[in-house]
């Protein structure tokens, strides 16, 4: 009896860190697409401190709702309701956003706020719809709550720091934020395939290599404006520095 206890304490140590790796590693992967959508929310705001702000708070919510759907999740499996919710918001964020009237490059965007307390929820509500998707595959990996806890905090911390780096990639590559409310049309599908029959599911690594592929093509072309800001602001960085000599010696 003793050896049988030793011998599952011995299991259990060294399943337990390979497992949160593993949580780790499809939270990073997970959260690319959901990271976009933030990003999309957040420019909805043109200050940049405001962005910053919404991320900040906003996910501080969504940690709060995402704790609480991982404790409740149990539950939660239980009710295909929750899952039509999410699928259902997160296929309205789609196609509001290919809706959208286009700008002068003939592109899309994401919602505009004139408050950052209309884009807070908003950050909030989108995170806890992915984290539907996310909470269901962690479980089916892991049985301990805490493991599922701890993969799912890193998450929202990868998350904050990967909406901050699209914020600045939308506005470099033209085809990004495209590729990226595909990605997120593809979870919403996902999660409505799973209350239809969860037997047509998709599994992870076909899920995954898709998003990839997207993203490569997301990725797959500069905008030649962005190109030209960094241009300006190198030329009066310059500009600036030169005139710094000649202003000192007219003092002198």
């Amino acid at each position: 009896m003793l050896d049988q206890i030793l011998d599952s304490s011995l299991a259990l140590s060294l399943k337990t860190p390979i497992l949160l790796i593993i949580l780790i590693a499809l939270e990073a992967v997970l959260s690319a697409d959901n990271a976009i959508a933030l990003a999309a929310i957040a420019r909805g705001l043109k200050d940049p401190k405001l962005q910053r702000s919404a991320l900040n708070v906003g996910l501080v919510v969504a940690y709060v709702l995402r704790m609480s759907l991982i404790l409740t999740a149990t539950w939660v499996v239980q009710y295909w309701q929750f899952e039509l919710l999410g699928a259902t918001y997160l296929l309205w964020l789609v196609f509001n956003y290919f809706t959208s009237e286009e700008n002068e490059q003939d592109e899309h965007h994401g919602p505009t706020f004139t408050s950052l307390w209309q884009a807070i929820p908003l950050i909030a509500v989108t995170d806890l719809a992915f984290s539907l998707d996310s909470v269901t595959t962690a479980i089916a990996l892991a049985d301990e709550i805490w493991l599922i806890l701890a993969g799912g905090t890193i998450g929202v911390i990868t998350l904050r720091f990967l909406a901050e780096l699209f914020i600045r990639w939308l506005q470099e590559y033209t085809h990004l934020e495209d590729a990226g409310f595909i990605t997120v049309g593809f979870v919403g599908l996902r999660l409505l395939v799973r209350v239809i029959n969860p037997e047509w599911v998709p599994p992870e690594w076909l899920m995954i290599g898709v998003i990839a592929s997207i993203f490569v093509w997301g990725f797959s072309k500069r905008n030649p404006n962005s190109e030209d800001d960094v241009e300006i602001l190198g030329e009066s960085v310059d500009n600036k520095i030169s005139s710094e000599p000649k202003k000192i010696s007219s003092e002198v």
